[in-house]
């Protein structure tokens, strides 16, 4: 069973950007025609595909759910806002007309496995688009004046749909705007724009050609699925074996988990220690807007399909490959140069590094991801930890999505006795209690965890365990809130001997909960002192999905706290927050900080190149005034242009050193008091009995469910 947070390879197959209306003669037309774009018709795999997944959904799913007319409903919004993105295709009356012929619909066709209303929506989104298209070509006949007060809205995902053409056009032509501002900021002249955007939006009607069969059936069924939750999809053939390479970890390339955002490629996450995690250059949520390989030019993917833009992206080991990044922050592009290399699961095993700091030797285990085989290894670490007289340890979980969820209770078990870690609830209320598979504690000593929004899965329910027990004080931000296991099934039966692949259906199948009887599911763990909200929690987590599992809670199992690790909370917190408040490192990033979140209220963009232009000059001197500055205090000479700046620089992680710092003062406060007794936990319910809790000793060789996401985040 996978736990999956990850929406790769979903669905979001719908490639395109900038469209138009065709008018009057023009200067610059679509290079193909409206009539050159031919949808094709299902065939019997997408029916059965469609029908043994509706199946699977209504029976097995962990959320229990009518598949009816209501249900229908639902799901006829969310295809339509997988079709139009950012509402700006399709009119009003495109919207009215669809609904009024499908809207009841859909519940019947999926249980029939039919796929007519699917298709037609989908041809008429195709329609539109070829439309807006040739629209935004028409408006590169000249160039357009920046210097108004033009603005373009930011996010249109709520909003209404335009009501007329004339809407949609004057729509089309902020996005033309603001994508001549975007290739102007990077210093190119109007008639490099205009080849530029010209070639972007032809290739995207070209696109519109390419669609396939699987396309079409995927996006449909994934509206179905992710009503249901954000963690259950969908996956066609093709997508299911790229899904498959990744998880597997199998293929050669960059290591990057990529989605598709409307017409734009964004990374999702990076696989810790391959060629894109160790560029230090590239972050999650940045967006791909050109692929080049070691020699020739860089093409423009805006609006390709993502299967076609990981096509690019991969190759043998050892050749090179050129990524233009739009920073996840905004700014200007930069080129990254990447060598693809076997992305192995070696790369992601867990390392300890140990610092003297204050006089006190402080050992730092950073675990990317929940792998098989992660307790061992951490088990030899914490053994190397004791020969280098380390006097307190910090798991450092911040980015780590999950993993197996048999090393999350093994690896809780080397820091307390025994005792139950987690537990797990399926969709007929059976809860099953993981405990500690031995009653031996291989390291009792301070302990610090470092968290934040991109933690999952198995990374809270190690951190929530250490917290129930009182056994190490939690750092950072709060995690991202994924409490729910998915389980991947074939489509296809072992007694199709002649059928072609069907695809993949992954579902949710149960919950996480606390020890302490709360869930992690949307809640997440917080963190006893907080760091920084660097990642946007306004922006990522769980609690933004539209449809996510709600938080409950269920008996607490009974258990004991260990320790009174959190005792040294109040002094560890001042102390920390007297540190930031002079940290230059830290001061700069609240003058970031507070920029982003400025911004984030924001809705509108300016189409003035003048203002758009200042304040990226103004983004700029901001960040180079504090790389100066870190230079100055590491007797580094100063940059005069921020471009200036090393490819293969790489920022401190001032993070850690003040985790470190407080590594130290924590050892300094348990040596200085005594230990009190931890106080019981799980009492509440004493009668509790097998019919509440069905408490099964987990054995070290059970590896039935796994916690593997990638998302969700």
């Amino acid at each position: 069973m996978k736990l999956n947070k990850s929406k790769t390879y979903l669905a979001a197959l719908i490639v395109g950007s900038l469209i138009g209306i065709s008018g009057n003669a023009l200067a610059v037309r679509p290079t193909l025609k409206a009539t050159d774009i031919v949808i094709p018709t299902p065939t019997e795999e997408n029916s059965l595909a469609t029908k043994r997944a509706t199946t699977r959904l209504t029976q097995s799913h962990y959320r229990k759910f009518q598949l009816d007319d209501a249900f229908s409903q639902k799901i006829f919004a969310r295809y339509l806002d997988f079709l139009d993105y950012s509402h700006n295709l399709f009119i009003q009356s495109d919207i009215d007309d669809m609904r009024t012929k499908y809207v009841n619909l859909l519940d019947d066709e999926f249980n029939e496995g039919k796929l007519d209303v699917a298709f037609s929506m989908y041809q008429l989104m195709t329609k539109r688009r070829y439309e807006r298209y040739e629209y935004a070509l028409s408006l590169l006949d000249k160039e357009p004046s920046l210097t108004g007060d033009d603005q373009i809205e930011i996010d249109r995902k709520k909003a209404a749909w335009p009501v007329t053409t004339e809407d949609a056009n004057k729509l089309w032509e902020q996005r033309v705007k603001n994508d001549i501002i975007d290739l102007k900021l990077k210093d190119k002249k109007w008639s490099e724009i205009k080849k530029t955007l010209t070639k972007r939006y032809n290739l995207a009607i070209r696109r519109l050609t390419q669609t396939k069969l699987d396309d079409i059936t995927q996006l449909f069924l994934n509206a179905f699925a992710r009503e249901i939750d954000p963690h259950t999809s969908y996956l066609a053939p093709r997508t299911a074996k790229s899904f498959n390479e990744s998880m597997n970890l199998s293929l050669e390339g960059i290591g990057a988990t990529l989605q598709q955002e409307d017409d734009i490629t964004v990374i999702k996450s990076l696989v810790a220690g391959a060629p894109a995690d160790r560029s230090k250059k590239i972050k999650a949520g940045d967006k791909i807007i050109g692929v080049g390989q070691a020699k020739g030019e860089i093409e423009d993917v805006v609006g390709w399909r993502l299967e076609d833009v990981v096509d690019k992206i991969k190759g043998k080991k050892g050749s090179t490959v050129r990524l233009e990044i739009e920073p996840a922050k905004g700014g200007k592009t930069k080129i990254i140069t990447l060598v693809r290399d076997k992305v192995r699961i070696e790369d992601s095993a867990a390392k300890l590094t140990v610092e003297k700091v204050n006089g006190e030797n402080v050992a730092v285990i950073k675990i990317p991801t929940f792998y098989i085989g992660l307790t061992a290894d951490v088990r030899k670490l914490l053994a190397q930890m004791n020969a280098k007289k380390a006097t307190s340890l910090i798991i450092d979980l911040r980015e780590n999505g999950g993993g197996a969820l048999t090393e999350a209770v093994e690896l809780s078990g080397l820091f307390i006795k025994d005792g139950p870690v987690v537990q797990v609830r399926d969709a007929y209320n059976r809860i099953r209690v993981h405990e500690d598979p031995d009653n031996a504690q291989v390291y009792s000593g301070p302990l610090l965890v470092m968290i934040n929004r991109y933690s999952a899965s198995a990374s809270e329910i190690f951190s929530a365990a250490m917290q129930d027990y009182n056994r190490g004080i939690i750092i950072g931000q709060n995690t991202f809130g994924k409490g729910t296991v998915q389980q991947s099934r074939s489509l296809n039966f072992v007694y199709d001997l002649d059928q072609k692949p069907l695809g993949f259906i992954q579902y949710t199948i149960q919950k996480f909960y606390r020890i302490n009887g709360g869930s992690t599911q949307l809640k997440g763990v917080a963190a006893d002192i907080d760091f920084p909200a660097i990642i946007d929690a306004k922006e990522n987590g769980e609690e933004k999905e539209d449809n996510a599992l709600p938080w409950d809670k269920i008996p607490s199992a009974t258990y004991s706290q260990v320790a009174n690790a959190r005792n040294a909370v109040a002094l560890l917190k001042a102390k920390h927050e007297q540190r930031i408040a002079k940290d230059p490192e830290f001061i700069a990033l609240a003058e970031d900080l507070k920029v982003r979140d400025e911004r984030r209220e924001r809705k509108f963009l300016s189409l003035n190149y003048d203002k758009r232009k200042a304040e990226n000059d103004k983004d700029d001197a901001r960040r180079l005034k504090a790389l100066n500055e870190r230079f100055a205090r590491e007797g580094k000479k100063s940059l005069k242009d921020i471009n200036d700046l090393p490819k293969d620089y790489e920022a401190p992680d001032f993070f850690l050193k003040e985790a470190e710092k407080m590594a130290v003062d924590l050892v300094k406060f348990e040596a200085e008091n005594a230990t009190e007794t931890p106080k019981s936990e799980g009492q509440d319910n004493p009668e509790k009995t097998t019919t509440d809790v069905k408490a099964e000793k987990e054995n070290a060789a059970d590896k039935s469910t796994d916690d593997k996401p990638s998302d969700n985040k």
